[in-house]
């Protein structure tokens, strides 16, 4: 009996016997990582990265953090961001969690490294100022980007695509820019940073004056002709086109099958006296809505105006716009100073009286371009 008694009050004495939770030897195990921790998107200088601590089981009641390079603690990195420095550029970052939960031993797991870039600027904007239209100008009316640049360099753009030469912060509108779009684009530059390129809005940029008349024409050839028709149209419409001609003036001509309000005449020379007995053979003329080119002034130009130095290109513009000129209304004009461009409705094939070779109407010319 007294056995039995011994053997119940041990039982009892067991059974009411409680263990301290967090004694040591009665933890059930670790804090285990069921998927890793990681560096949220591309780690950038300058800029905060930031840590997913990834899943543990069972879930952790604290983490901490150490960040790392090229598997290097940093000193005082400790939290769930980093924000990379300029050394850190082109180098692994990675990051070290460490789970805790009351009864597990902490577990820990570091993340795969990802390469430090360079920082990115932000809220960057370039706005121009001025009218996009021939004789005008373009220029830089500010430019804004986070953070300061240190530097930053200026080139304009026509239709996306560099314009030799035009690096300043002030671009007149070409020959070239009417009917394009142009724009500037800023290169801004800082330590640590990549090149930032932006570029401003790209307006299309029109001619001078809008469009006051248009006039139609179809092209026709009298006699024997040598000279490339194709070409001539070709060229006779761009002659018409270019903004420093009478389009400035706010004319428009456009090339029809038949018909319409001129006819441009490509003439072997000996045609010229059928029009009118004031045509000569030796140059180009206009009668009534005929406007006759000279097939060998279109060839050759003039003596005259080889002794000038003028090219072959620039008398074909000057030979369309001044006959041209005659059936818009307009009389033969004279040198108005020594030195200045001759009016194009000068006669230059002959002489310029001291004036300077020019195949396009002057200011005056082309501000009372109609005057029919």
């Amino acid at each position: 009996m007294r056995g039995g008694r011994i053997v119940a009050l041990l039982a009892l004495t067991c059974a009411g016997l409680v263990l301290p939770a967090g004694a040591g030897w009665a933890r059930t195990g670790e804090v285990t990582s069921t998927s890793p921790p990681a560096v949220l998107g591309t780690p950038r200088f300058d800029s905060p990265a930031t840590a997913d601590p990834g899943s543990w089981s069972p879930e952790p009641e604290s983490t901490t953090y150490q960040w790392l390079v090229d598997g290097e603690p940093v000193a005082g990195a400790t939290g769930p961001s980093y924000t990379p420095r300029l050394g850190d550029i082109g180098h692994g970052l990675s990051v070290t969690v460490t789970a805790s939960t009351t009864g597990f031993s902490p577990g820990t797991r570091t993340s795969e490294a990802r390469t430090v870039r360079r920082g990115l600027f932000r809220d960057a904007t370039v706005r121009l100022q001025g009218t996009p239209r021939f004789g005008h100008a373009l220029a830089l009316d500010s430019f804004t980007a986070t953070p300061t640049p240190d530097s930053r360099s200026l080139t304009w753009v026509r239709d996306r695509r560099a314009i030799a030469g035009q690096t300043e912060r002030r671009h007149r509108i070409a020959v070239a820019d009417v009917g394009h779009r142009v724009g500037l684009r800023v290169t801004a530059r800082r330590t640590g940073y990549a090149p930032l390129v932006v570029t401003s809005a790209t307006p299309r940029v029109g001619h001078r004056t809008p469009v006051r008349h248009s006039v139609t024409y179809h092209v026709e050839t009298r006699g024997r002709i040598s000279a490339d028709v194709a070409a001539f149209k070709r060229l006779a419409q761009a002659t018409y086109d270019d903004p420093r001609g009478w389009r400035g003036g706010g004319v428009a001509f456009r090339r029809v099958a038949r018909g319409g309000d001129l006819t441009l005449v490509l003439a072997e020379a000996s045609w010229l006296p059928r029009f009118s007995s004031q045509c000569s053979a030796q140059w180009s003329c206009r009668v009534g809505r005929f406007v006759v080119i000279n097939q060998t002034r279109w060839q050759h130009a003039s003596q005259m105006w080889h002794r000038t130095g003028g090219s072959l290109r620039a008398y074909r513009h000057m030979v369309v716009d001044h006959e041209t000129g005659h059936w818009l209304g307009h009389h033969h004009a004279t040198c108005p100073a020594r030195g200045a461009l001759a009016p194009v409705m000068q006669t230059q094939s002959k002489g310029l009286d001291g004036c300077r070779p020019n195949p396009f109407p002057v200011a005056a010319e082309w501000r009372s371009a109609w005057r029919r």
